[in-house]
């Protein structure tokens, strides 16, 4: 068998924002580079090494937070120039719409961002920083407005179990095109955690498969870390195209990899034993001809594993059974099934139905059906080529035109035989149709005269980005139609944000030299267009618009009252302790109230002191104890 790479996950940091404590990297806080990680020019080497055994494979920068690296960008360019399908690893806290743009000049095809919860102090807690939620969400809408699709990532534990529908759901009308639940390994920071049980996991994967069959088409949903999803899918469906991942079963070490900041090499990122580093050996040399990488691509499996019928598919988890028991080659604990069922005959997959398929072209492509395979992941293209030759050589096809692979997909969509959701291309909510911004008229949402008319009085500076906001909104929020009600309820709303912000940038009154200060803080020349033209706008119809300031005057002189949230009966407050929060923003107050009680019940303390308080200060990064 030819093992090639066809994905590597490089941690090109261990600096990161957050503090999550499951991370399998035990990432800190720094803000200056390490003297440890590769270099850009190191970088740069590595990835001339890693194309020479596969120039289209599928490279992910992650860390840490990879954003903390100013070359991220670098690399990425460099590695996209080599022909690599370049995706990002993120938390997603630092997106803004300028990161947003960047990533995708650079080459960036796509960003995984964690999301553990639609819980917000669940998700905050898990993260171990207060406001990552939102953060995140920030993100994920700059991803959006930027064109750069995104997938969404959820570690399942025993607090997020039940919420995993309702988690995907929320990922889907956020856009995502491609949802993962990656399922916990107890390494680096998390060694210590209790992981869910085998029961629970494999409940998990039973009720994941049934949840894909409703976004099929639609958004990819998978499992990470799991590789016994693939005998669950044959148990459901021995033809399911969920099953044909790389032959051999997991793939690590096989057809992928992990490289640490320092640049040592090992077969995931959840197995710590190091096969070599790239400051002292070439990646190719590694690669091939490492002891470790050739015990996982000749397996000798223990236990259960060792006699399965599923071994060829699954392999079980190797760092899980590297964690539980010191032994890569033993079984995967955390498995349920029992051999047998199957009559005890190994299953195996023909290596033509598998993703790894050499990419073999017998017909002629054009090159615009050629320029889309580069959509595909490398691991995907040989079987996407194989399938689509199939179908025209049925039809009597003699040329693989773009019509000819739409065509084909539509029957493999139709027969479920395609794991992969149309591209976001295909899939893009048409919003706007021409230079009035109006709606098309088989728009999913649709929109009341009322509502309709009511945009239309607005300003044409200002119309594109209320038809986005309110599509948008729509959607997160399960609306099937666009009232005049909905959209007095997102105004207000959207007054309510902007009210903090204008407290942000220091103003207890709306007053017009805000919107001066407001663009000395903006980067983007053509929102500070639209910000003077709004100014102007409103300074030439002051009369008009005495009752949305009155709304707005309402929501800045209420604000303080945000930070008044109702403490739970078992906790008091002293006086020195509530003198201390009312130094805090007024922005941040009542998150930073939530946050210390939280604390202090997670700590069993009853009163909440000016002690508590810098003890709890401890724990959180400077960066953002400066931010607050």
């Amino acid at each position: 068998m030819n093992y090639k790479p066809y994905a590597i996950s490089w941690n090109t940091t261990y600096r990161c924002n957050l503090r999550c404590s499951h991370c399998y990297l035990d990432t800190n806080a720094l803000t200056n580079q390490s003297v440890s990680e590769l270099s850009t020019q190191e970088g740069y080497k590595l990835i001339d090494q890693m194309s020479e055994l596969n120039p289209n494979l599928l490279l992910i920068l992650t860390g840490g937070e990879p954003l903390l690296r100013k070359d991220i960008y670098d690399l990425s360019s460099y590695a996209s120039q080599k022909g690599m399908m370049v995706v990002l690893g993120t938390n997603g806290n630092m997106i803004d719409d300028d990161i947003a743009r960047k990533l995708k000049e650079s080459g960036v095809t796509g960003i995984g961002i964690s999301l553990d919860s639609i819980v917000p102090g669940r998700h905050d807690t898990f993260r171990g920083i207060p406001g990552a939620w939102d953060d995140t969400l920030n993100g994920i809408e700059a991803c959006r407005r930027q064109g750069i699709e995104f997938q969404i990532q959820t570690t399942v534990t025993k607090e997020n179990f039940n919420e995993i529908p309702n988690i995907i759901e929320f990922s889907y009308n956020l856009g995502a095109k491609v949802f993962n639940l990656f399922f916990l390994v107890c390494t680096g920071k998390g060694q210590d955690l209790t992981d869910i049980t085998p029961q629970q996991y494999d409940q998990a994967l039973h009720r994941l498969y049934d949840i894909q069959k409703k976004y099929h088409g639609k958004m990819m949903v998978g499992a990470k870390c799991a590789p016994h999803y693939r005998r669950i899918a044959y148990e459901h469906d021995s033809d399911s195209p969920l099953i044909r991942a790389y032959a051999g079963g997991c793939p690590a070490g096989t057809h992928y990899c992990r490289i640490t900041p320092e640049g040592n090499i090992t077969p995931c990122p959840y197995m710590p034993n190091v096969s070599g580093n790239v400051r002292e050996k070439s990646f190719v040399e590694i690669w091939k001809d490492t002891a470790d990488f050739q015990t996982l691509r000749h397996a000798s499996l223990n236990g259960r594993c060792g006699v399965c019928e599923f071994m060829d598919i699954c392999k079980g988890c190797r760092a899980r059974a590297l964690a539980t028991t010191g032994n890569q080659m033993d079984e995967d604990e955390w498995c349920d099934y029992t051999p047998g069922k199957y009559g005890n005959k190994v299953i195996r997959l023909s290596k033509s139905e598998t993703f790894g398929t050499e990419e073999n072209f017998t017909m002629n492509w054009s090159p615009e059906a050629k320029n889309i395979l580069k959509q595909i992941p490398s691991f995907g293209r040989g079987m996407v080529i194989k399938n689509v030759e199939r179908f025209a050589v049925k039809n009597n096809h003699q040329e693989i035109t773009l019509e000819i692979m739409k065509a084909a997909r539509e029957e493999m969509m139709a027969n479920k035989k395609t794991a992969f959701p149309k591209s976001m291309n295909e899939n893009k909510d048409a919003l706007l149709t021409d230079n009035n911004y109006r709606l098309p008229e088989n728009e999913v949402i649709p929109w009341t005269e009322e509502a309709r008319k009511r945009v239309e009085h607005a300003p044409d500076f200002v119309r594109p980005g209320i038809y986005k906001l309110m599509l948008k909104k729509a959607r997160l929020h399960g609306y099937k139609e666009i009232t005049s009600g909905f959209l007095s309820e997102i105004r207000d709303e959207s007054m309510k944000l902007a009210s903090k912000r204008i407290k942000n940038i220091g103003f207890d009154e709306l007053r017009m030299d805000a919107w001066d200060k407001a663009k000395e803080k903006l980067k983007n020349v053509h929102k500070k267009e639209v910000i003077e033209q709004i100014k102007t706008f409103l300074s030439e119809r002051t009369a008009r618009n005495e009752g949305i300031i009155t709304k707005f005057q309402a929501y800045l002189k209420t604000s303080d009252e945000t930070a008044k949230i109702e403490s739970p009966p078992s906790l008091r407050w002293t006086e020195e302790a509530k003198q201390r929060l009312e130094r805090a923003p007024i922005f941040v107050r009542g998150r930073a109230k939530k946050a210390i009680e939280s604390y202090a019940i997670k700590e069993g303390v009853a009163e909440i002191t000016v002690e508590l308080i810098e003890q709890y200060m401890k724990n959180i990064p400077s960066f953002v104890k400066n931010k607050s």
